[in-house]
């Protein structure tokens, strides 16, 4: 167990809490094992359920959690497996610092495990993944171990150089104005002492009070153990803390730069009352009077110590502190809010923004300019932290996006590209170019003649390597690097030829505003994946780019500029905005490794070290001679009149409604729902129950008001008289329908609204609603409500018409509970204006979840004893005979309730357009496979049903499915709409030439042929039997294609991304063939390959260029793989030569052409006279990430229009298919489906 990791608790939290404590004893003197790997094992939690893998939790509490802490506890499983990035959380309570919390979400994870090697690793993971942590955290330099507490009585004088500041309060002070003394301590006769510890006297620093404390000895170590300890600390009230960031020294007496100095920070509390340095120097070196430590038997002992503020994350005012606010992280949007607070804090940036013309009518979830503008503002101006939400809809991004990392430099340039075309014809255009357009110069000068070549370049920012440099002075040097360009890597100067050259950059101007992004992170090749680069790598407060004599400046920059920059620094947490002193702005963000000594020394004198995931990866400079006109003023002048007052609408309904939730105790809300809202509601909003409550008049009303007084409200409001009021009570019945229940008593009503409210309520609940009954007169005025007995029971009415396909309300009735159905017939028929000899049928809404329950209700029997009551639905219709239903859809009541209630409209659209809507169809969910189909054919106009196939709807990759639905493979329109937990309203449909029940049971390949004389490529599509063989697509395949010679043979390939794959054999099943994703190649076998000699080798050859990215070289493939068979002791120069007749290239552009050995990826390049089969010793053909030998030239010939299915596809659906491990380069969406889905058969590699 790491010794730092004292008493952690991991919690996995599925449905039931799994709960498992980590414990390691820590105790001062005591001895552990030595550190061993923990695994804690999540049994009982299983993890195979989408929704259970969404909503598994892993907390780790306890001090180890300081090295992995995490902001993404609300990021979907998607997200987080995608990018597994850990960042700060702030403690949501007070605990001590060394304390915090880190929450992990990855749907993949199994076990977890805590290793000597400071790696958080997350085992049963599909996919190579390294855990990063970007955050920053505070460090602590070498090992902290919370001495033995006991007081002593054992002090030395204590010899103050600098004298303590005036006794003040912590919490008086600002977190960027810390109280510091610096003390000095000398400890004479050093040598005899025989104590085992030894405190100083007591000094004051921030009103508290301090010592130090040693152990000449060693704490059970041979090291000088020193710590700071709270003098008082016994005596402290209870829940004491106080937060000090302090260095302990010894003093070198001869030679002071050797003095033995380390800092760190600490929260002290009761428990851990001092805090510093068991192993902080050996005493071999402390005794030794040759090394200046103890000279006279005097050791020199200082603490300079700096008490903070403690920050409380949730009452801390950062506008306050700051006079700045923070940005809302959306869940993984913190690497947008550093770029959007990078380009507020430039002056001159946002007031272009603001001067961006914008109008009242446009909506900021549509309008970058506008979202940006509104988002600036209230940065600006706002008293707390600002949402990103509108920003990002004007991106036209969704919740998922917003979980997703995004690359922060790809989102920089991008949101400029936007801006500087919105800025076009503008007051503001040009103002993207004028603050961060630099230029840079690309030069290739032969070394012999007199050739040079050079090509301007602009940027709006840099790309400097981390990797092999110390600083951004060293990234520079390497950005302007001259590379050689000689031997087999000649230059081909036009008139001149192959010649030795020089290439270089050198920058021509550059910004007034200097964006700098640090690479910290690199492909490796041999883990094939993406790494993050923690190196330690320094970056200075003021970056001199003239330095020696200019030396990144080409010849024709202007050197009257000045070239000084200056780095401006605060610490934006999000929400919380904190002033940073220069070395947590500087120190703590330059990576590297720190060393944590472990708690026992005395059992393993290893250092722990640790690598410092916080490291800064953006650097903004702005160059001192522009500071005066970047850095202006930014008031109200320069902000819209149409903005100002839109924001502040929006303000004053924020301050509004803070105080309604201020003052939410005092009211309640009173919704009122009355005859006018159900007519207007049922059968238009809703068909079930009666209202939408949500839809109907509310009033706030204090608590306090008699409900007398509230009527009164409700007479000014609807304009019916008090007396004419009666109000009932809305109760919710065990089937889940909510209707009247009963009308307010007399006593009630003398009551206040709040016990009104609790009377009503049995659960706890801020809202009353009530069904306010108004009795109508012959005149249609109100009149009196009736009495109500016992025996009267109100219903309410729906009138259904099975022609219209229309339900509405008509009204409500008082019945006697003796009485019968047929006694009220008259006054229903009277309702909807039927004739008095009308037939009607009655039906009893009872209920709609999970399943609508609707029956007939019975005339011969008392309305008691059909069981209704107060506030139950009676719905009626037109008595529609036997041989007359077929006329109609739904003929009667239940039929059309059951219809609205399982309707479901679908969006059907082409297979071949995927994108478009082609028509849209009213459906059940309870329609069959056959009932879908026809209804289609029916669209389509197409008399075969059979010939319609249909494809579900991918929800997360937002494409069609890759296997079509089998013919009648689902029972219900239901089944092929739902995907994982998620339902979509798509479909896919095809128009096939035979029935698809035909067509199953054949297979179906598009195969293109490659004809062996003639430049030409044919694509066929081969329809055969399940059970057929790759022989049997061959034989079909001649019989339609032209062979070179009757007695041809022909081969099937798997070719993917111009690399070929596979060599199928004649008698493998074409069942399992995949050519969705797979190019299927078809060509003839040549003659030369059919009689191999006992040493010939049959290898792969592929075209590629190779292409420099930021310095970074990638391998690009293209063109047409093929075999080629190499002989023994065969040199390039002779391979050239039947290669260059095969592919008919002429000479001059065949001269051009460069031959490698390329191995994973790594081209090693050819001379004329090697032997090219001495790199391939092996005769099998493997796959294309082996060896192959690689042809450079560029890439002229026209893209094959066939190899388009290889783009634009679902990696999960591929990989469902794939039968073996393989190697693709993929883009960023393939690369998060790829391993939310934990594709274990695929190795990626991002481009």
């Amino acid at each position: 167990m790491l010794d730092f990791l004292k008493k952690d608790t991991i919690i996995c939290k599925p449905f039931s809490y799994l709960t498992a404590k980590l414990k390691s004893s820590s105790q001062r003197g005591q001895q552990e094992p030595p550190p061993q790997k923990k695994e804690l094992k999540f049994q009982n939690c299983p993890l195979e359920n989408e929704e259970q893998q969404s909503k598994t939790v892993l907390s780790i509490i306890g001090p180890s959690a300081r090295f992995w802490r995490s902001s993404l506890s609300q990021i979907p499983p998607l997200a987080l497996a995608a990018h597994l990035s850990f960042s700060l959380l702030p403690i949501p309570r007070p605990l001590p610092p060394s304390y915090s919390h880190l929450y992990l979400s990855p749907p993949i994870l199994s076990s977890f495990y805590i290793d000597g090697s400071s790696t958080l690793s997350l085992s049963s993971s599909p996919l190579p993944m390294t855990v990063m942590t970007p955050a920053p955290i505070d460090q602590e330099d070498d090992e902290m171990l919370v001495p033995h507490s006991e007081i002593s009585d054992n002090h030395q004088p204590m010899e103050v150089v600098a004298q303590a500041e005036p006794p003040n309060t912590a919490e008086n002070q600002s977190a960027e104005d810390p109280q510091t003394s610096r003390f000095t301590w000398k400890i004479e006769n050093f040598s005899r002492l025989n104590v085992k510890k030894l405190y100083s006297d007591v000094f004051v620093v921030g009103g508290y009070k301090w010592r130090i404390l040693i152990f000449p000895k060693g704490n059970n170590v041979d090291y000088l153990s020193m710590y700071l300890d709270v003098a008082d600390s016994a005596s402290l009230p209870y829940g004491w803390s106080r937060y000090a960031q302090f260095s302990l020294a010894v003093v070198n007496q001869i030679h002071n730069k050797y003095s033995v100095r380390k800092d760190t920070q600490h929260q002290f509390n009761a428990r851990e009352s001092d805090w510093g340095f068991t192993s902080f120097m050996p005493l071999s070196e402390l005794y030794d009077p040759s090394r200046g430590y103890l000279v006279n038997d005097t050791v020199v002992v200082e603490a300079e110590v700096a008490v903070r503020k403690i920050v409380d994350y949730w009452s801390y005012d950062s506008k306050k502190e700051t006079g700045y606010v923070g940005l809302k992280n959306q869940g993984a949007t913190c690497y947008m809010n550093s770029l959007l607070q990078t380009l507020f804090h430039i002056p001159y940036f946002r007031k272009a923004v603001y001067h961006m013309p914008t109008t009242e009518n446009d909506m900021p979830s549509a309008s970058i300019p506008l979202a940006l503008q509104s988002l600036f503002y209230k940065l600006q101006y706002s008293d707390s932290s600002v949402a990103t939400k509108e920003l990002t809809k004007s991106f036209g991004w969704d919740t998922y996006d917003s979980f997703m990392q995004h690359d922060v430099q790809e989102l920089n340039r991008v949101l400029c590209e936007k801006l500087e075309d919105k800025m076009k014809g503008t007051v503001v255009e040009g103002t993207i170019q004028q603050l961060f357009e630099g230029h840079h110069m690309n030069y290739i000068e032969c070394v012999n003649v007199d050739y040079k070549s050079t090509r301007k370049e602009s940027f709006y920012d840099l790309q400097l390597d981390v990797k092999g440099c110390r600083d951004v002075y060293a990234s520079f040097d390497k950005y302007v690097e001259v590379e050689r360009l000689e031997g087999d890597n000649k230059y081909h100067a036009e008139q001149y030829g192959l010649q030795d050259a020089r290439k270089g950059v050198l920058f021509i101007d550059f910004p007034p505003v200097l964006q700098l992004q640090l690479k910290r992170f690199e492909y490796d090749f041999m883990r094939d994946t993406m790494v993050k680069i923690n190196d330690r790598y320094e970056f200075p407060l003021q970056l001199d780019l003239d330095r020696e004599n200019g030396k990144y400046l080409s010849p024709e920059a202007d050197r009257s500029v000045r070239n000084l920059y200056t780095l401006h620094r605060y610490k934006f947490d999000d929400e919380r905005v904190t002033k940073e002193d220069m070395k947590r702005a500087l120190e703590e963000q330059y990576g590297g490794e720190e060393e944590l000594p472990p708690t026992n020394p005395g059992f393993n004198n290893t250092p722990f070290k640790f690598t410092k995931y916080s490291n800064a990866y953006m650097l903004v400079y702005i160059r001192e001679s522009d500071k005066e006109k970047i850095m202006c003023n930014v008031d109200e002048k320069d902000i819209a009149e149409h903005l100002r007052e839109r924001l502040k609408r929006e303000q004053e309904e924020k301050e509004h409604k803070k105080k309604e939730k201020a003052e939410a105790h005092l009211y309640t809300i009173i919704k009122v729902a009355r005859d006018e809202d159900l007519a207007e509601q049922i059968g238009k909003d809703i068909f079930f129950d009666l209202v939408d409550h949500d839809k109907v008049k509310s009033f706030r009303i204090q608590k306090q008001m008699p409900f007398t007084a509230f009527k009164e409200e409700v007479a000014k409001e609807f304009g019916i008289p008090v007396q004419f009021q009666r109000f009932w009570l809305w109760a919710k019945r065990q089937n889940h329908t909510y209707r009247p229940n009963r009308p307010l008593t007399a006593s009630e009503e003398a009551q206040s609204v709040g016990q009104l409210r609790e009377v009503s309520n049995k659960v706890h609940n801020a809202e009353l609603k009530l069904f306010l009954e108004v009795e109508l007169g012959a005149d249609l005025r109100p009149i009196p409500p009736p009495d109500k007995t016992k025996d009267d029971i109100l219903l309410f009415f729906k009138h259904y018409d099975p022609e219209k396909e229309e339900l509405r309300c008509v009204g409500r009735l008082f019945v006697k509970a003796n009485g019968k159905p047929g006694e009220i017939l008259s006054k229903l028929k009277e309702m909807v204006g039927y004739a008095g000899d009308e037939e009607i049928e009655l039906y009893e809404e009872i209920k709609f979840e999970p399943s609508v329950m609707c029956e007939p209700i019975d005339r011969k029997l008392t309305f008691r004893n059909s069981q209704l009551e107060d506030g139950d639905i009676v719905c009626f219709q037109k008595a529609v005979p036997p041989e007359s239903a077929e006329r109609y859809r739904y003929p009667d009541v239940p039929s059309f309730l059951e219809y609205v209630h399982n309707r479901q409209v679908v969006h059907f659209r082409s297979l071949e357009r995927p994108k478009e809507d082609d028509f849209c169809l009213e459906l059940s969910r309870l329609h069959t496979y056959d009932d879908v189909v026809e209804r289609v054919a029916r669209q389509l106009g197409l008399d075969d049903p059979s010939k319609i196939r249909l494809t579900s709807h991918n929800c997360y990759s937002q494409q069609p499915k890759p296997q079509p639905i089998k013919y009648r493979g689902v029972d219900h329109l239901s089944d092929m709409l739902v995907h994982y937990n998620q339902t979509s309203d798509i479909l896919y449909y095809e128009v096939l030439d035979i029935p698809l029940p035909e067509l199953q049971g054949l297979k179906t390949l598009k195969v293109a042929f490659h004809h062996a004389t003639k430049d030409e490529v044919t694509i066929h599509t081969i329809r055969l039997p399940k059970q057929s063989t790759v022989g049997d697509v061959l034989n079909d395949l001649k019989t339609k294609v032209e062979l070179s010679h009757p007695d041809a043979e022909l081969r099937l390939l798997e070719v993917f991304y111009h690399k070929i794959y596979k060599i199928f054999p004649p008698n493998e099943k074409i069942e399992n063939i995949n050519d969705q994703y797979w190019t299927l190649r078809a060509e003839e076998i040549p003659e030369e390959e059919k009689n191999l000699g006992p040493h010939d080798r049959l290898i792969h050859v592929y075209h590629f260029t190779k292409e420099t990215a930021q310095n970074q070289m990638q391998i690009q493939n293209f063109g047409e793989p093929f075999f080629w068979v190499i002989h023994e002791g065969e040199t390039l120069a002779d391979i050239k030569v039947r290669i260059q007749k095969k592919l008919q290239v002429p000479d001059e552009e065949f001269s051009k052409w460069k031959f490698a050995f390329l191995s994973l990826g790594r081209p090693e390049y050819l001379q004329d006279t090697d032997i090219v089969s001495s790199r391939f010793q092996r005769r099998d053909v493997y796959g294309a990430w082996e060896q192959y030998l690689g042809l450079e030239h560029a890439d002229t010939a026209p893209k094959r229009t066939y190899s388009s299915n290889q783009v634009n596809v679902s990696l999960l659906d591929w990989s469902a298919r794939c039968t073996r491990p393989v190697i693709i380069c993929v883009d960023t969406v393939w690369l998060v489906e790829a391993v939310m889905y934990g594709l274990a058969n695929v190795l990626l590699y991002g481009r």
